[in-house]
């Protein structure tokens, strides 16, 4: 079955990515990110891409190195590799995950990994 989205004119809520499709070989996720706004230090278990559709940002990496670029700027991510990503300008961005979902991501967790995880994260929240 084929599926096509005109990433342009997606009617997005801010802050609030919409997934556009998700299947066990990726995850694809577009958001809309205002002037100033960030995706703040992360990481995800997934290899990802991040394409700017509009706008333009800033992405640093925990090594220190950066990178900016407006439409048609293409990052990739190595999985669990930390960054944060800034907009210069208010922004529209394509993410792709995969596989989906990666190694040691919750959606891939028995519970007793999951039980553990929620551990460690609370553990750090109140460190």
């Amino acid at each position: 079955m084929l599926h096509s989205w005109d990433l342009r004119t997606l009617d997005l809520k801010p802050r609030l990515p919409e997934i556009l499709s998700s299947s066990d070989a990726a995850r694809a996720i577009v958001l809309d990110l205002a002037a100033g706004e960030s995706l703040s230090d992360h990481e995800v278990h997934e290899r990802a891409w991040l394409v700017v559709l509009d706008g333009e940002i800033q992405v640093v990496s925990a090594a220190g190195e950066q990178v900016g670029g407006g439409v048609g700027l293409l990052v990739e991510f190595a999985p669990a590799e930390r960054r944060e990503v800034v907009a210069s300008a208010d922004a529209r961005l394509l993410l792709l995950l995969a596989p989906w979902p990666g190694s040691g991501h919750p959606g891939a967790m028995t519970i007793r990994e999951k039980l553990y995880a929620r551990r460690h994260a609370a553990k750090r929240a109140n460190a």
